[in-house]
């Protein structure tokens, strides 16, 4: 065996330790959910089990789950979808045009996105309990919507700056008008950032925690991270529905990335390196 051998071997073995530590506690939550309280709350960790469905019934028999459900949806698929209608402009003034403050405004996007969000809570109660906008959905969707924004902008600048001009400039002069330029040969290449930032602005607004305590505080107007909490009684907290209740709301989160997974890491390297 020589040491090119010997050298692959000891980086996969490697990388699937760091796989296995980092999988382990997902697998752990899923497990935890399938065992029953008495084996949920043993010293000695068990590994083979019959599953029980208890816990999940009991995440699920929550007042107002199913309200919490839609919210979530309603409030992450609305702030995607405002982020990337109005980032798609953005990005592209950013990207093709040439106008006094674009570099102050290039940077300002890059300052947002790093800017820790916790640090205008107080301010966001404020201003949304003086218009009356608390226990709204609406107020979710806008927060969610502008604290997704700026990498959104990011990442499709970098994907637009990347397609050729002379693409474009071919269309222009086949007859197109810019916006129809944009749409017919612009457009169809930012799948890949569509994809990444999609991902990144789902995760953000499914898993967001201190806005909705904070601004809806209202059990109808609550989103699935609230309902993670409600797992306490007088003897604890009831970890097997915790688990449960956590196992649920991974899945959506799974299933979107597996689906976009192989166009979402193209993105993420494609837009955090161009433009």
């Amino acid at each position: 065996m020589n040491a090119r051998t010997l050298g692959r071997l000891w980086r996969n073995g490697l990388a699937l330790l760091l796989a296995a530590a980092f999988l382990f506690p997902v697998y752990w939550m899923f497990a935890t959910s399938f065992k029953n309280n008495s084996q949920v709350l043993t010293r000695d960790p068990v590994f083979l089990f019959a599953p029980t469905f208890e816990h999940y019934a009991t995440a699920t028999g929550v007042e107002l789950f199913w309200t919490y459900v839609a919210n979530s949806l309603l409030v992450t698929v609305g702030a995607v979808l405002l982020a990337l209608v109005v980032a798609l402009a953005a990005s592209f003034a950013l990207a093709r045009m040439r106008f006094r403050g674009r570099r102050g405004m290039v940077l300002a996007v890059m300052m947002a996105q790093m800017a820790p969000w916790e640090i205008l809570i107080i301010v966001v109660y404020l201003n949304a309990r003086d218009l009356s906008m608390l226990n709204s959905l609406g107020t979710l969707v806008l927060v969610y919507f502008v604290m997704a924004l700026p990498f959104t902008i990011w990442t499709l600048r970098g994907f637009i700056a990347a397609v050729p001009r002379e693409l474009e400039e071919a269309a222009l002069i086949d007859g197109c008008g810019r916006l129809e330029a944009f749409r017919r040969v612009i457009f169809p290449l930012l799948a890949p950032g569509l994809m990444a930032t999609s991902l990144f602005g789902f995760i953000l607004a499914w898993n967001e925690y201190a806005m909705v305590l904070v601004l809806n505080k209202a059990p109808d107007a609550a989103t699935l991270p609230l309902w993670l909490t409600q797992f306490q009684t007088n003897f604890g907290n009831d970890w097997g529905a915790t688990m449960a209740a956590s196992s649920l709301f991974t899945v959506p989160v799974l299933i979107v990335f597996l689906i976009l997974q192989r166009r979402v890491t193209g993105g993420m390297a494609a837009g955090a390196v161009k433009g």
